[in-house]
């Protein structure tokens, strides 16, 4: 297995470990934190969060599935990986904390997290356009 392929299957997982991840917290707001988020999350801060995360966890399996396709590592394609990452732990993160725990302290961060998924999603246009693929 190459550097490409590792890197690849390492979005991959952390992709699908995330969709698991966004299922549980999913299943677990609409039972088990249901009473609580109604009361303390009338913004709806909770399923903003579980809609972003889901949504750039697919995004870093199509990423990881896209990366098997060239033909030598991208750059961009690794930092598009690592900013939809850094943006789920900083946008859906903080909006969990501050939806499930009435954490606020850290909320600052979450236009960062924001930032991260559009240098993300940036950063794979250009490695996708800029980087060639494999010849089979």
């Amino acid at each position: 297995m190459n550097r490409t392929s590792s890197i690849a299957n390492g979005f991959v997982a952390l992709g699908a470990f995330n969709l698991a991840l966004a299922v549980a917290l999913g299943a677990a707001g609409m039972h088990a934190f249901k009473a609580h988020l109604a009361a303390n999350d009338p913004a709806g801060w909770f399923q903003i969060a579980l809609h972003y995360h889901q949504l750039h966890a697919l995004g870093l399996i199509v990423l990881g599935l896209a990366m098997r396709s060239h033909a030598q590592p991208s750059r961009w394609l690794a930092a598009a990986g690592w900013l939809l990452f850094v943006g789920i732990l900083l946008f859906s993160g903080n909006l969990y904390l501050r939806s499930i725990a009435g954490f606020h302290t850290l909320h600052a961060f979450v236009p960062f997290g924001g930032s991260a998924f559009i240098l993300g999603w940036l950063a794979f246009g250009i490695g996708a356009f800029a980087n060639p693929t494999r010849q089979n």
